[in-house]
This record gives structure tokens, C-alpha cells and sequence, in this order.
């Protein structure tokens, strides 16, 4: 940590000047929730790559430990803190320790979540709850922690980690589906909400993409050629496919934008 001021870079003012400036993270510090594995690595390697340092977090040091390390070889600092994001007091000690650590916060990837898929009449409440919990209340309590950061400062940028199915729904996603598309009215709040202090919140809602947390699916013949069948694209989509979205989001080109949701699912929404 440094002890200098901390002053958040300006977007250039002429256009002639912008090109890759728009998507520079040079100087900036990222969190990233559920960053060890998936998805979350994928974002903490994007981010770092156009210059950003990260914190990346989930409940279990040896995944986001290894992804620090692999931040750190590609030259950027990177932090490893661990937290339960259902667990308020582990958020909030999460973002002040961020903070601590790295002088200042000014991305949040609110990713960490989980799926249980069954049908209503089967799923339990403790199930129901669980998803809920994760998915919707982690959310909740991480966009508050950094919100209060970022509306304190004047700036910052969250990107809720949507899905397809914060639009539409399929059978036996019942909570994943609830807590997803509840995500894109908490993201429409918080953009209202903290707009004027310079603060952009927007959801970036994946489709179907080639992970660990959809293998079940992926290594289902009859549900993965249903998904090749319903994306135009044909394919499932492979995480490095969501960096450029990401980018976008995390930097000056989306200065405008909040609120928002961003698909990018193969155009499995377009039909």
C-alpha cells in the first residue's frame, strides 16, 4: 500500500486521443468475488491484462491463491482474501481489507454464486435458500460494501455477473433463475441510485459457456445439444469469449452506460 493520494485517471479529453485509452486499467485496483475458478479467474487475468491489480476472493485460499500467483507472473499485484459472501461481516472485511491492502478500490465483479438445478416440487427450502443466499444477498452485501467506497470517492464501476437468465427461464432453475433475474432489478437500483456520484452499475449476463459450475449440463448429451440447438451461434461459449464485455464495462468506454445489461450468449436471446 502506498501512502501517496490516490487520484482516479481522467478520460482523455479529445477523441482523437481515446483509442486503447477507453480500455486502459493502468493504476486501477479490481475485486472480483468468486475469482478462484470459472468465470471469476477469467476476469481477474482480463482485468490484469489491461493493466488492472487484483483482489480475488471466494471461500477457498488454494483456488484464488493460485490465480494471485498467476496475476502476479503476468507483472500486476494481486491480492488472495477469503470470505463467505453470504456473510455480512466477511464482506465488509473483505472491501475494507481491499482497501487496506491495496490503497484504494475501484472495480467491483460481484461473481461468486452457485446453482442447484431440480424442479420447484423437488427443490427444499434449505436448497431454495442456499442459491438465494449466494446468488442474490452476496450480491447485495458486496455492491453495498464497495458502493459506499465508490459513492465516497466520486467514482467506481460494478459489474453484477447476470446470466441469460435474468431474461428468460427454462425448468428446474427455479432459484438460480429468481436470484438472476432479481440481480438485474438490484443493478438497475443501485445505478439510479449512485449515478450522480459518478458511480456506473451494470449486469453482464452470460449465456451458456463452458465452465465448472454448468458441466453438469455441458456433459449431458441431451441437454448439451439442446442449448447447441436453441444458440444460433450453435456452440456453448468459453470464458475468455466474456473478456472484451468485461473491459467494456470496466473502464472509461462504458463512462455512459448503467443500468444495463449486457447478453452475451451466442444470440440465445434473440430468437
Amino acid at each position: 500500500m502506498t501512502n501517496e493520494p490516490y487520484e482516479h485517471p481522467a478520460m482523455p479529453a479529445r477523441p482523437e486521443l481515446l483509442g486503447t485509452q477507453l480500455f486502459d486499467l493502468t493504476g486501477r485496483v479490481a475485486l472480483i468475488t468468486g475469482g478462484g475458478r470459472g468465470l471469476g479467474q477469467t476476469f481477474a487475468v482480463a482485468l490484469a491484462a489491461a493493466g488492472a491489480d487484483v483482489v480475488v476472493s471466494s471461500r477457498t485460499s488454494a483456488e484464488i491463491d493460485a490465480v494471485a500467483a498467476e496475476v502476479r507472473a503476468m507483472g500486476r499485484r494481486a491480492e488472495a482474501i477469503t470470505c463467505d459472501v453470504t456473510d455480512e461481516a466477511s464482506v465488509e472485511a473483505l472491501v475494507t481489507e481491499t482497501v487496506a491492502r491495496m490503497g484504494h478500490l475501484d472495480i467491483l465483479v460481484n461473481n461468486a454464486g452457485m446453482n442447484i438445478r431440480k424442479p420447484i416440487l423437488e427443490i427444499s427450502l434449505e436448497e431454495w435458500t442456499r442459491v438465494l443466499d449466494t446468488n442474490l444477498k452476496g450480491y447485495f452485501l458486496a455492491g453495498r460494501a464497495a458502493g459506499r467506497v465508490f459513492v465516497g470517492q466520486g467514482h467506481g464501476k460494478v459489474i453484477n455477473i447476470g446470466s441469460i437468465f435474468s431474461h428468460t427461464a427454462l425448468p428446474s432453475q427455479g432459484p438460480y433463475a429468481s436470484s438472476k433475474g432479481a440481480i438485474l432489478q438490484l443493478t438497475k437500483v443501485m445505478a439510479l441510485e449512485w449515478v450522480k456520484n459518478g458511480v456506473q452499475v451494470n449486469l453482464l449476463s452470460p449465456g451458456y459457456f463452458e465452465t465448472e459450475m454448468t458441466s453438469p449440463v455441458y456433459n449431458d448429451p441431451v441437454r448439451k445439444a439442446f442449448i447447441e440447438d436453441r444458440t444460433p451461434y450453435g456452440r456453448w461459449g468459453q470464458p475468455h469469449e466474456l473478456a472484451g464485455s468485461l473491459l467494456f464495462l470496466a473502464s472509461h468506454a462504458s463512462d455512459y452506460v448503467t443500468g444495463q445489461s449486457l447478453l452475451v450468449d451466442g444470440g440465445y436471446n434473440a430468437w
